[in-house]
C-alpha cells in the first residue's frame, strides 16, 4: 500500500499592468490545472514599484494545493505561467511593464532557498498589494519566521496603503 503524496499548501501573488482584466483570470485558469485554488483575494490596483514610468498594475494572491515540491512549483509551475502569458524580462529594466508576475510568498511553512527563492519572500514585510491580498487568503496563518498572522502583517499596512484601490469591478473569485 502506497501513501498517499503530501498535498501543500502554496500562497501565490499575482500581478500584471499588461492586460491585466484578461492576464489574472488566465493565470489563475492555469494555477487550477497545476493544483486546487483553495481561495482566492480580491484585486487592488496599485501604484508601480521602482521604474514609475508604466501603467499601474493589478494585484491579488491566490491559494494552492499542489503535490508538487517548492522547486517544482517554481520551475514548472510558475515558470510555465509566466511563458505561456508572455512574461518578457528586460535584464535592463526588472521592474518593467509584465504580462504576469507570479510569486511564490509562502509554502506551508518553509524557511529557506528553494529553485534560487528564498521562503517565506520578505516582500510581505514591504509591500501592502502582497500582505493584504495573501491576508484575504488565510487570515490566521502564522508567519513562519515572524510568528505574528497575516492579519496581523496587514494591520500593519494600515498606514501607508502606498494608493492601493481595491477593484470590486474585477473579480477573480467567481
Amino acid at each position: 500500500m502506497s501513501e498517499a503524496p503530501a498535498v501543500h499548501r502554496a500562497f501565490v501573488g499575482i500581478g500584471s499592468n499588461i492586460d491585466p482584466e484578461q492576464n489574472l483570470p488566465a493565470a489563475i485558469e492555469l494555477l487550477a490545472s497545476h493544483g486546487e485554488i483553495l481561495a482566492v483575494s480580491r484585486v487592488y490596483e496599485t501604484a508601480p514599484v521602482g521604474f514609475t514610468d508604466q501603467a499601474d498594475f493589478l494585484n491579488a494572491a491566490v491559494l494552492v494545493a499542489t503535490e508538487l515540491s517548492p522547486e517544482q512549483f517554481l520551475s514548472d509551475v510558475v515558470g510555465e505561467i509566466e511563458t505561456r502569458l508572455g512574461r518578457v524580462r528586460d535584464p535592463e529594466n526588472k521592474m518593467g511593464p509584465r504580462t504576469i508576475d507570479l510569486d511564490l510568498a509562502l509554502f506551508d511553512d518553509l524557511v529557506g532557498e528553494y529553485a534560487g527563492r528564498t521562503l517565506p519572500d520578505g516582500d510581505i514585510f514591504r509591500y501592502a498589494f502582497l500582505a493584504i491580498p495573501l491576508a484575504e487568503l488565510d487570515p490566521d496563518y502564522r508567519h513562519p519566521t515572524d510568528g505574528r498572522t497575516l492579519a496581523e502583517i496587514a494591520a500593519s499596512f494600515e498606514n501607508r496603503l502606498d494608493g492601493m484601490v481595491l477593484r470590486d469591478d474585477v473579480d477573480l473569485r467567481s
